[in-house]
């Protein structure tokens, strides 16, 4: 892939070195130093840009991306296992068994790769405003980090429940004194941000082609209609998914496989979607994001690690013929989606199987180079959340017809599967779109958000044979790090 974006590339070394420095340690654990001040740095438009590129850069990093990323979404939920071979990260095997403590590295991981991207979005929301530039490109980039941040909290508040809410550069005193704020005031803070983006963004449409993957109108109508949904505040979540639909952005592209391929990549189906890309002579550039490596094929081809295996039970939940399945998982003696090679066995790795979502081509550098997309939020989720919400408030007609839009994509121009569902009372056609969202969503990072919000969590997991604690496994714990550093402000989740 040879990609070249703004948002991607253009960092100054000036700039890089000083968020590196800034963000290195967990926010509770000193003040953030660097050679450059805020004063010295926020001086022109260009610093503005900048501020806000740096944080999309934190959501390629393998804090935020990375192998525990995948322990605390898929891995966790019953869409995977943890893959690799037997003894290869034991932290992921002891979450994926529900047998992991507070010092489990995914939790730290989770929570640091977040508040590094909050800090920097605080960084620009307080100082960009004082820049004598363009108002309407300085009122877009408060837009955009104010999104990166509710998104940021969002996620952290369905992982830890309650959590921190720190919304400006805080002073050394202040580092150790951050309390846990009750979740209604999360959830409220969380609104306001997605809000406040909601009236600053463009739509998607009205960006320039090098400026595609910055965050639109829509990415925080889809968002701010998550926050709904995980509230069960559905007629709400109707209206911003209706919005997004009536506006005309987005639809489904032909083809479902194609849409997580380099050629997929920020088409009309995308909402939400972070640009990575694979520098020439990098090893792990700037751009570039380890999503990919971590779940590719691992032996013949050495792709990358093998984690993160699609599960016996979400290869059996498909209906019979669903392209989707394929599009989705890579079996052992499958010839690769480029045509490159065959996947041979690997006899180290128990019934091997992999996530062809993550799939990427040879590229330049080593595999940490990662080139793929990271696809956040898609059309077809908006279509399934409405049709979920549509149902929850009484309008099952809606629901149905929104359903079948994803499905008549799925099946494409065969009409022996998948066929259209029918109108039926309502907790019937909950389950059919609870189904047809994970079929769809498969490997996407939405399963165990999905099953949190459903009440569902304890009851799927045990069925699956894990050791799931009602009361205690909807949340993870706090990392035991910034518990001790907290020196008991920090008060850690209930049964851990």
């Amino acid at each position: 892939m040879t990609k070249n974006n703004p948002i991607k590339v253009k960092f100054s070394l000036l700039l890089f070195v000083f968020f590196l420095s800034a963000c290195s340690q967990d926010f509770l654990d000193r003040k953030p130093k660097g050679q450059l001040t805020y004063d010295t740095f926020f001086e022109n438009e260009d610093h503005a840009v900048q501020s806000v590129n740096a944080i999309y850069n934190i959501f390629r990093s393998w804090d935020f991306t990375g192998l525990p990323y995948l322990g605390a979404t898929d891995i966790i939920s019953d869409d995977a296992d943890k893959g690799s071979t037997p003894n290869d990260a034991q932290y992921l095997a002891d979450v994926d068994d529900f047998q992991s403590d507070a010092t489990n590295s995914m939790y730290s991981s989770m929570w640091k790769g977040h508040y590094q991207a909050i800090f920097r979005a605080n960084l620009a929301i307080e100082n960009v405003p004082g820049i004598d530039m363009d108002e309407g490109l300085k009122t877009r980039l408060i837009g955009e980090a104010k999104f990166l941040r509710g998104f940021c909290y969002f996620r952290l508040a369905q992982w830890f429940g309650e959590i921190p809410l720190i919304s400006t550069i805080l002073e050394e005193n202040a580092y150790f004194t951050q309390e846990r704020k009750p979740l209604s005031e999360v959830y409220a803070f969380i609104e306001k941000d997605l809000m406040d983006a909601i009236a600053a963004l463009p739509e998607k449409s009205k960006y320039r082609g090098e400026d595609l993957g910055r965050v639109t109108k829509g990415a925080a109508r889809g968002i701010l209609a998550k926050v709904y949904m995980a509230r069960h505040e559905y007629a709400k979540a109707v209206l911003e998914c209706e919005n997004i639909i009536q506006s005309n952005e987005y639809g489904l592209i032909p083809s479902y496989a194609d849409i997580f391929t380099g050629k997929g990549e920020q088409n009309v189906e995308s909402i939400f979607e972070i640009s990575a890309v694979a520098l020439q002579g990098a090893v792990a550039g700037p751009g570039a994001s380890p999503y990919n490596m971590v779940q590719g094929v691992r032996g013949i081809p050495n792709l990358g690690w093998g984690f993160n295996r699609p599960s016996d039970n979400l290869v059996a939940s498909y209906e019979p013929g669903d392209p989707r399945r394929q599009a989705t998982v890579i079996y052992v003696g499958e010839v690769l989606p480029d045509g490159s090679t065959k996947v041979e066995d690997n006899p180290d790795i128990l019934n091997e199987r992999y996530n062809q979502k993550a799939w990427v081509p040879k590229h330049a550098g080593l595999q940490d180079n990662g080139p793929g997309n990271l696809r956040l939020l898609r059309y077809a989720d908006i279509l399934l959340l409405a049709a979920e919400a549509h149902n929850e408030t009484g309008n099952a007609s809606a629901a149905v017809s929104l359903v079948n839009i994803v499905r008549k994509r799925a099946r494409g121009t065969n009409n022996f599967i998948l066929p259209d569902i029918a109108v039926a009372d309502q907790n019937t056609l909950r389950d059919k779109i609870r189904k047809e969202r994970r079929v769809e969503l498969a490997m996407e990072q939405h399963r165990w958000f999905d099953l949190l919000r459903w009440g569902m969590a304890g009851e799927v997991m045990r069925t699956h044979g894990k050791n799931f604690i009602d009361g205690k496994h909807e949340l993870f714990p706090l990392p035991q790090t910034e518990i001790d550093l907290a020196d008991g402000v920090l008060i850690q989740n209930r049964s851990w």
